[in-house]
Formats: structure tokens, sequence, C-alpha cells
């Protein structure tokens, strides 16, 4: 198995170059949502630093699946109590899962798994965050402009627990309940 490239010029120097399309998805999907806006550096505000992640996907058999990329930001560098404050996030129970596998297997249901692509694009961010132009994908007459985010990353420590009260509200106001010993099963 291949390494991981660790940066955005080794993908695009790569022979693997065509295979890498997820890094124009990610972009996509980040400018569709409307997840920044270009604007100047406001004085006092600390600029954070972003990065893409490539990352090969392999079948059982040691193929190649897919070619993954995603943009992280550097939240290391956000400080708790200054930055934000509570990341905390609900998480479901492995017995929970076990309990609803087996009861599956008892009802012979059918059970379906979804990935939310663009996850914590999905939430509105309420705190300033000003992250530099991601590499590849700089504005041409926009070189100085800097990236308001509006929207949560990937990397941000708030991230999960915003997109989790997010998901909670909207599953309650369609009239599922939470599990009275799971929070994170909902009926």
């Amino acid at each position: 198995m291949k390494d991981d490239p660790k940066t955005f010029q080794k993908v695009i120097s790569s022979r693997d170059v065509a295979f890498w399309k997820d890094v124009n998805d990610e972009m996509d999907s980040i400018l569709s949502n409307n997840t920044w806006v270009l604007v100047d550096l406001p004085p006092g505000f600390k600029l954070i630093e972003c990065k893409w992640v490539f990352k090969r996907k392999y079948n059982t058999d040691s193929s190649i699946q897919t070619f993954k990329a995603i943009l992280v930001v550097n939240g290391f560098t956000k400080k708790k109590g200054i930055d934000y404050f509570y990341t905390y996030s609900l998480m479901v129970r492995i017995i929970s899962i076990r309990v609803l596998f087996v009861l599956a297997s008892i009802y012979k249901l059918y059970v379906h798994q979804i990935n939310v692509k663009t996850t914590f694009l999905n939430e509105d961010l309420k705190e300033k965050m000003y992250m530099k132009q991601t590499k590849g994908f700089i504005l041409p007459r926009n070189e100085k402009k800097i990236c308001k985010s509006v929207k949560f990353l990937y990397g941000l420590k708030k991230a999960m627990k915003q997109w989790h009260e997010k998901f909670d509200k909207s599953i309650i106001l369609n009239d599922f309940h939470h599990n009275s010993v799971d929070k994170c099963i909902y009926s």
C-alpha cells in the first residue's frame, strides 16, 4: 500500500492526480454551502491555517476503492475559554448499537447506514474565525484576501457539538422522541 500524499503539491504532481477528484468535490461542497466569504483580516484577529488531508481507501482485496480529500482547519490552535467554551457532544452507546442490530436480526429488518458528506457545512459558525485561502484554490485578483468562515469546517473543536445540537432540534421538530436510556437514539 502506498503512502498517502501529505501536501497539495504532492497530489497535483503525482501520477494519480486524475484520481484525486475528491479535492474538487470537497471544494464544490464548501463553496456551494457558502462556507466562507473573502475579506480583509480585521485588526486584532488571528489567522488560522488549514490543510488538505489525503487518504486512499482500500477494498478488502487491497485494491484502491477511493481517493479521499478533506479540507481541515488547524483547530488545535484555538484556546478553550477564549475561542470556544463547550465541546462535549453526545455519542451513541455501543451497547445501543448492538441491541439495535440484534432486534433487526430477530425481526428480519434491513439496516441502512448513511454518511452525511458535508456534515459540518450545515451549521452556522457564531464566532469570528479567519483562515488563509487554501492552496490550489486561491482566487485570482484576491490573493491578499482571507476567508471569514460562516460555517463550521472539519478540525474545529466545537463542530461536532454544534452539529449534534442542530440535528437534535431538527429531528425533534419532526416528531421524533429521545430514547429514555440513550439520548442519541430516536423513535
